[in-house]
């Protein structure tokens, strides 16, 4: 697919601090990355999402340089990540999705030793591991052992490991997995503190809540190609700003394909307006008040029961099954 590049007039002229172009990864006969690119303005939030197997995380562990692409180019400023990975990740700083820490050592032990990874020593390493520990709320439990934390605390944790140098670009993948609410929201806080004191972020998560709270854009990946990016109102209006009318269907008697034929003549167009995953019928429709009757009564009128209806006004989820045909979880 061709990138979709939708940008609200004309705005202000900002600094790319990252420029991804062209780029692509092969593994084998497979291609997993195929001529991604991409830009990131300097202090910008930008969310990355794509399915499972979009070549997401093949793109993450290029940009930060853990290994070389297949052909294409990062910059970073003015450094040529693919030519000069370490220069780079001086800068960059990367939350990974698994936790990064040695367990029997204490907080405080764990920001030292990857403080000492990015070349702090001395009275330089104590401040700035003081001042991490504060900002992630641990300042308390400095001296505890990571094996103690609960999930929510060692992310915490691991997010501090990566800001002790006070990167340029923080990478952020999916770094809310499976942690309670206290500290999900925690976490969500000090990524909005961060990028209002300037640290430019890249951030993906399968919630698509904290992408719409925390990014002022977003680029949406599938089968290794962005497919769509810009601000959450840029695409909307790309694709006419639609609600989804989701539909359970009950039993297990139903045929898809009969169903799909019976909307034919519904107002809808089967390729473009109507998703199948399931028990659940999601259409997509800019005035859903208007068709849901008649929806209904085309499903109806040949026994097939319904057990819930559901309309969801226009969002980031909305916009992604539409361009992908998929949820962000599939």
């Amino acid at each position: 697919m061709i990138e979709r590049e939708v940008r609200h007039g004309l705005g202000v002229v900002n600094v790319n601090l990252l420029a991804v172009q062209d780029l692509r990864k092969n593994f084998g006969q497979f291609e997993a990355v195929k001529g991604l690119s991409f830009t990131v303005e300097k202090g910008e939030s930008f969310g990355l999402l794509g399915p499972n197997g979009a070549g997401k995380s093949t793109a993450i562990n290029m940009i930060t340089g853990l290994f070389p692409p297949t052909s294409g180019e990062i910059r970073l400023r003015d450094i040529d990540i693919v030519r000069r990975p370490k220069q780079a990740q001086k800068t960059i700083g990367v939350v990974p999705q698994e936790i990064a820490l040695y367990q029997e050592m204490s907080a405080k032990e764990n920001l030292k030793f990857w403080g000492r990874m990015y070349n702090l020593s001395g009275k330089k390493l104590e401040i700035s591991v003081d001042g991490v520990l504060e900002m992630i709320g641990l300042t308390d439990r400095a001296r505890d052992k990571v094996a103690d934390f609960s999930g929510g605390m060692k992310r915490r944790v691991n997010i501090g490991a990566a800001i002790l140098h006070q990167p340029e670009l923080l990478i952020m993948d999916e770094p809310t997995v499976g942690i309670d609410p206290q500290s999900r929201n925690h976490i969500l806080e000090t990524v909005k503190r961060l990028n209002h004191e300037g640290m430019t972020i890249i951030y993906t998560s399968h919630y698509m809540e904290e992408v719409e709270y925390l990014c002022e854009r977003v680029g949406i990946i599938d089968h290794g190609q962005v497919i769509a990016i810009g601000t959450l109102r840029d695409l909307r209006e790309s694709i006419g700003d639609r609600s989804r009318i989701m539909i359970m269907l009950d039993g297990e008697t139903f045929n898809q394909q009969e169903i799909i034929n019976h909307l034919e003549g519904s107002g809808l167009s089967v390729d473009k307006d109507i998703l199948f995953k399931e028990n659940l019928l999601t259409a997509f429709h800019k005035e859903p008040q208007n068709i849901l009757g008649g929806l209904i009564q085309y499903l109806t009128r040949d026994g097939i029961k319904i057990s819930s209806v559901e309309i969801v006004e226009p969002n980031l989820e909305s916009i992604f099954l539409q361009l992908t045909g998929r949820s962000l979880r599939d």
